[in-house]
């Protein structure tokens, strides 16, 4: 069952309408998303549909030969994660305030987490190994 959302950034300049295939949060701890944003990048799952309103502030920085990362040129706020070879894009869960009570699904990338932080609860946990197999991300 897919889940309607519609969010923005801080000051307002970027609004989102998205479309998710469920409830859920996805934690990534790789080096790259915790130099972002100091801990993990959290993330929706794979937009199945996405509408982006304020395209002219969104910035995109292309941070790996397969990835790109968007904020708002405004007020910085971490808008989108796209991944290159599929062009599937994930947002941060914290546009939308419908996203409260999603669950907290995978880490990814657990073996690079800094000490500083830890998530409570069972789930998944890649080491990179395991996600370079689960997803095969093209470099």
């Amino acid at each position: 069952m897919s889940i309607v959302m519609d969010g923005q950034c801080l000051c307002g300049a970027v609004s989102v309408h998205l479309k998710v295939p469920e409830a859920t949060v996805d934690a990534c701890h790789c080096g790259m998303c915790v130099r972002w944003g100091g801990g993990a990048y959290l993330s929706t799952r794979m937009a199945e549909e996405m509408e982006i309103e304020g395209e002219e502030y969104v910035t995109r920085f292309r941070s790996s030969k397969w990835a790109e990362r968007s904020f708002c040129s405004q007020c910085g706020t971490h808008l989108l994660f796209t991944y290159l070879p599929t062009g599937s894009t994930s947002f941060s869960p914290g546009l939308f305030s419908d996203a409260k009570g999603f669950a907290l699904q995978e880490e990814i990338f657990i073996d690079a987490k800094p000490d500083y932080y830890e998530f409570a609860g069972e789930r998944p946990r890649l080491t990179e190994a395991e996600v370079m197999e689960k997803y095969k991300p093209q470099t």
